[in-house]
């Protein structure tokens, strides 16, 4: 029973370390776990199908001339006859040059694991659909179907003049208010307004492309680099275009009431955080949709192993644990879908709130404006009559005699 135990405990610890694909069962089907939570130029349906998305490719040629190369799917571009397949075959790529090893791995579906490689010139850029562009741009329709639904709504007047009507207004205007309330006055300000808008946006893509992930055949694009890349470049931009006099200042001078000889090595650091701190953010996001695909592909790939190990009766009984973590880590990333899209929004508008602030030191401090009575004093509490009194010439008082 030890050495079961033991036996069980190494093949598991293999299963999280190694990077190659873990047999699943006899014979030449594997079990990829970060094949099956990274991106592809496929929608699996499976055990159903997989479609397989448009294939756009901008080539060099032998000449040096641009073209571009659109197909319908990677399987038309290997049968054009331009495309060599790359294919990993015992952690080595081998190429298939030959007609007849290109449709042996179109027939298998190993073409969509492999790369394209032109038999004349080389691929500059790769336009083509991938599942999470797919996924991603689904996101972006819903949001924008979202809100043009709520602004046809509020340009009558419902929400604005009267009460939201129905569940479906009144559920996305209490996001909208938390968003404004809670994340966009907060942290930036009087200026919230102007960026408001991106924040909201934001905030509802993330969270339905973070949902997409959680349903049946779906995938999460912010589990793809490239996308929270993007937004977090939204975020870095935005901040650039609106920062303040006073955030440049504080970026290339240097804090105020610095030594000079220390500004020489604050103000790198000072760049230096400009820059990762928005990494951060995409890196951030990106790892959390990721770390949870592959959590769940894990749990349920322990059942394949455990078969391979113990046998088929010992994998019935490791399914019933393994499915039980499943759908609690299914949940957990249901919560987990809200808490990044708001940890994106909140951070967004605290680094955007950092870049437009303004210091003014003409206006008083907040010790300034006591009068000892715990009350502000006339002149900073808003009353004019009393702030007309306090500028107004005073008469001096006649002295009794």
């Amino acid at each position: 029973m030890r050495t079961h135990v033991s036996a069980l405990f190494a093949v598991v610890l293999a299963f999280f370390l190694l990077p190659l694909p873990t047999q699943a069962a006899e014979g030449d089907e594997t079990l990829d776990i970060v094949g099956h939570a990274a991106d592809g130029y496929y929608l699996a349906f499976e055990p159903f199908a997989k479609v397989e998305l448009p294939r756009i490719l901008l080539e060099e040629n032998a000449q040096g001339n641009l073209t571009v190369g659109v197909y319908g799917t990677t399987a038309g571009a290997l049968r054009s006859g331009n495309y060599n397949l790359i294919v990993e075959e015992n952690g080595t790529p081998k190429t298939l040059t030959t007609p007849s090893e290109i449709d042996g791995a179109i027939e298998s579906g190993k073409h969509l694991y492999g790369s394209l490689a032109p038999k004349q010139g080389s691929i500059v850029l790769d336009f083509s659909f991938t599942r999470h562009l797919v996924y991603g741009l689904l996101a972006m329709l819903v949001t924008a179907l979202i809100f043009i639904r709520l602004a046809q709504r509020y340009k009558r007047g419902i929400g604005r003049e009267e009460a939201p009507r129905g569940v479906f207004q009144n559920l996305f205007e209490a996001m909208i208010v938390f968003v404004r309330d809670e994340v966009a006055k907060p942290t930036i300000g009087a200026k919230y307004e102007r960026f408001l808008p991106y924040l909201l946006t934001a905030f509802f893509f993330i969270l339905f492309a973070n949902l997409f992930g959680l349903v049946p055949y779906g995938a999460a694009a912010t589990s793809n680099l490239a996308i929270t890349g993007m937004l977090a470049l939204f975020t870095f931009v935005i901040g650039q275009v609106y920062g303040s006099k006073e955030h440049f200042k504080h970026l290339l001078l240097g804090p105020e009431g610095v030594p000079w000889w220390v500004r020489p090595i604050l103000v790198p650091v000072e760049i230096l955080g400009l820059f990762t701190r928005h990494l951060a953010l995409a890196i951030r996001l990106f790892a959390n949709m990721l770390a949870g695909a592959l959590v769940i592909f894990s749990l349920l790939g322990l059942i394949f192993i455990v078969n391979v190990v113990f046998g088929a009766s010992v994998a019935y009984g490791a399914s019933i644990p393994s499915v039980a973590l499943t759908v609690f880590i299914l949940l957990v990333k249901l919560l987990v879908a809200f808490i990044q899209a708001y940890v994106f929004t909140m951070l967004s508008a605290l680094f955007i709130g950092m870049a437009v602030e303004e210091h003014h030191e003409d206006e008083p401090a907040p010790e300034d404006l006591d009068d000892g009575r715990g009350e502000l004093t006339p002149e900073f509490g808003g009353d004019g009559t009393a702030l007309e009194q306090r500028t107004r010439p005073q008469t001096p008082e006649p002295v009794a005699s």
